[in-house]
């Protein structure tokens, strides 16, 4: 299809002349970049870090190119001039703070509406939407992510609720639509065991032709010939940090990178091409936790996937890598000091999360056994009164409030014990209104503009595949 005819014939009216600069049809000679980059994007992979500040990003990097030598793979391609770059603004229809349900929203159905829901307007219309947009013009679909696959990131991609919270129903409605590869954590949504209606959904998905995988070497051995559903948790996965540490968990449950990798396989002989929305879901909830291992260790998690879709696309020629994040939370970044360098470097000796260390402690813990903990998932001791600070948390009412915290766990405060040893600080706990970085490789970059809205990005997509907004 002529790009050119392509938008006059309106499918893609609502992406706005902001965005849009075909190249010249009167042009007599275009160099091989121009050539490759106007070409049609077969296939789609998106990569989304959830709740990734650029402070999160630039700390992920600092760390990596410290302890490694080299960077991220992230800013790698920013440093090679790989990749077109932008801004992108977030904000929901209902406030200038997303949450994820409404930014994944905005890309998946390419309208702003409130927080809160998947794909249903401010007046309750329902967008369809964009892989099943796809998966009508003969794409195979898919997404894999770090939190329940049933969470609003890929749901935003893939279906419509009224609420994010419905993730039972939307388990139902994957089915329904018959993606081709869903992986993630979730289990309580899929098993007859933990859902209200008791229906065993894997039993479904079974019976829908579908291969049901528990662990990484069974989704390591899965066939790429039937799709895969992979649910290797109750909810969101153990974080990198902590699987990491456990031989246990390492040999249970599959990276972000393997996930990715195997879905690509999956998916990559489909003569029409294919779209995969890649989510490393849990460096949003480090952040709302203010749990730097688990924010960084995840955000690394991320740039192994980052690597792995590059890879494929540079081999491939006709992949569109979209490299993002959701929005802001917390803010975290690194704290100027006259030991900066050193305290920051201390992170690399780090071998669990905030939440490994938090969730291990009671009423009945002692100050020495708080101490111990803390010094063998940290390196680093604490005082006693540092100790006492923590254990208030869980002998009296004081306590923490948060989205994804509860169990009302110190979190803060153990953050701030840290600060003064890793150089560390944070804004909040919550997410911000940051305009987000963008980056694009392959066919496709071309249409990207310094600075775009949400929503453009979602037609941006139709019109790299040369797919019509016509459904």
């Amino acid at each position: 299809m002529n790009r050119r005819n392509f938008f006059r014939n309106g499918s893609l009216f609502a992406l706005g002349t902001s965005l849009l600069n075909p190249f010249d049809l009167g042009a007599t000679t275009l160099d091989l970049d121009t050539i490759n980059k106007n070409k049609k994007a077969k296939n789609i992979i998106i990569l989304v870090s959830d709740g990734m500040s650029i402070g999160t990003l630039n700390m992920a990097d600092l760390y990596l190119s410290r302890k490694t030598g080299e960077g991220s793979n992230w800013l790698q391609l920013y440093k090679e001039n790989k990749v077109s770059r932008a801004l992108m603004d977030m904000a929901s229809a209902s406030s200038i703070v997303t949450d994820s349900a409404a930014a994944s929203s905005s890309w998946g159905g390419g309208f702003r509406i409130k927080n809160g829901g998947i794909n249903i307007g401010t007046k309750g219309e329902e967008y369809l939407p964009i892989w099943q947009k796809f998966k009508k013009a003969g794409k195979m679909a898919g997404c894999v992510t770090t939190v329940p696959i049933t969470h609003a990131t890929p749901a935003g991609f893939c279906v419509n609720s009224k609420s994010r919270n419905d993730q039972e129903g939307i388990a139902k409605k994957y089915l329904a639509q018959k993606f081709d590869v869903m992986m993630g954590g979730g289990d309580n949504y899929f098993s007859a065991d933990s859902r209200k209606d008791k229906v065993d959904m894997y039993q479904k998905f079974e019976e829908g032709g579908y291969q049901v995988v528990k662990t990484r070497d069974e989704m390591l051995e899965a066939t790429n010939k039937k799709p895969i559903l992979g649910v290797f948790y109750a909810n969101g996965l153990p974080y990198t940090a902590d699987r990491n540490s456990s031989k246990e968990l390492t040999e249970k449950i599959p990276t972000l990178g393997e996930m990715t990798q195997k879905a690509i396989d999956c998916m990559k002989n489909n003569e029409e091409g294919f779209v995969l929305q890649v989510e490393a879901g849990k460096v949003d909830w480090a952040a709302h936790g203010n749990d730097i291992a688990g924010l960084i260790y995840d955000q690394t998690a991320h740039d192994e996937a980052v690597k792995v879709a590059i890879d494929f696309a540079e081999k491939d020629k006709d992949t569109l890598v979209i490299i993002t994040t959701d929005h802001g939370n917390a803010n975290p970044g690194v704290i100027y000091g006259k030991e900066a360098n050193k305290q920051f470097d201390s992170i690399q000796n780090y071998k669990h999360t905030n939440d490994w260390i938090l969730n291990g402690f009671g009423k009945e813990t002692s100050i020495s056994q708080v101490k111990e903990r803390i010094e063998y998932a940290n390196n680093f001791a604490v005082t006693s009164e540092e100790a006492k600070l923590l254990i208030a948390y869980y002998t009296s009412i004081k306590a923490e409030e948060g989205l994804y915290n509860y169990k009302h766990l110190p979190f803060k405060a153990l953050a701030q014990i840290q600060k003064e040893r890793n150089s560390v600080g944070w804004i909040s706990m919550q997410h911000s209104a940051d305009y987000v970085e963008l980056a694009m490789f392959g066919p496709g970059s071309d249409l990207l503009k310094p600075f775009i809205k949400n929503t453009d990005l979602h037609y941006l997509m139709l019109e790299a595949a040369e797919v019509e907004n016509n459904y």
